[in-house]
């Protein structure tokens, strides 16, 4: 599970373009969006892609999105119960 975390960490970064954050300055714990990493509607759009190519999870409810995407955390668990990649 924590070189998922990892995994998703990089990839954030780097489908974000989020130029000055390393993986390690993001807790597994930490909010994605608001006060925590401040991400934004149309990052929440770009992690569903990533979802959808590299793993194979298709959302279908934007609500859903807001529970998956609400920690580094939630999305690897997301991931490890929902992946066919």
């Amino acid at each position: 599970m924590d070189a998922l975390k990892q995994e998703l960490k990089e990839k954030i970064i780097a489908v974000l373009n989020l130029e000055d954050v390393n993986a390690s300055d993001i807790s597994d714990a930490d909010a994605l969006f608001g006060d925590g990493l401040g991400l934004d509607s149309i990052d929440a759009l770009e992690l569903i892609v990533l979802l959808d190519k590299d793993y194979g999870i298709k959302l279908t409810d934007p609500k859903e999105g807001k529970n998956i995407f609400q920690s580094i955390n939630t999305m690897a668990d997301y991931v490890t119960a929902n992946r066919t990649k």
